[in-house]
């Protein structure tokens, strides 16, 4: 998969937020239906107009795994720190980010790479997900069609070595590493 890696600052966004629910991969669904409702309501347009922004953002954030839930955010970057009533306003966290290309109609393009991104990148990178909000960049055009482009953002940190950890596991069991103990080895592979 074609990939590049940036780090921004943190940024505040402004837009429309929904609860989604994770349960029976319902988000998707969800997901669809809430930008249809924003498009055909014209909140999209509003959106847009705040800061005469020609991206939209689809933001996954606030994610509350014991309730099956997330918050999912429809909006621009707010460079001019717009106050604009009715609208919601969030700060996305600064973070390095793994950056990736979405080409064809949505939503179904953009579902097959996140899956990809699941599937294939994680596993075989250095990398995995930071506990952070994941982007989706939306530039103008007609997200039906075949050649439509937009990104995925996934915040991403260096995977924890584990190579330290199994030496000192190899010296614990042939009784050369006197201070590794069962403590350590939980914390390593348990925290």
């Amino acid at each position: 998969m074609d990939y590049r890696i940036i780090q921004k600052e943190a940024f505040k966004v402004i837009g429309k937020v929904a609860k989604v629910s994770t349960k029976d991969e319902g988000h998707h669904r969800s997901i669809s239906e809430f930008w249809d409702q924003c498009n055909a309501n014209g909140t999209s347009e509003k959106i847009c107009s705040i800061d005469n922004s020609k991206k939209m953002l689809g933001i996954s954030m606030e994610f509350e795994a014991d309730k099956e839930q997330f918050s999912y955010m429809i909006a621009i970057e707010d460079v001019n720190h717009s106050i604009v009533t009715g609208f919601d306003t969030r700060v996305i966290p600064a973070a390095n980010w793994a950056v990736f290309t979405s080409v064809g109609p949505m939503p179904d393009a953009i579902v097959n790479v996140f899956s990809r991104i699941y599937q294939e990148w994680f596993p075989t990178t250095g990398f995995e997900q930071a506990n952070s909000t994941i982007l989706e960049v939306y530039p103008p055009g007609n997200p039906s069609a075949q050649d439509y482009t937009c990104e995925v953002w996934v915040p991403i940190v260096k995977k924890k070595s584990t190579n330290i950890c199994l030496r000192k596991i190899y010296l614990y069991r042939k009784g050369e590493h006197k201070n590794c103990t069962l403590l350590f080895l939980q914390k390593v592979f348990f925290s």
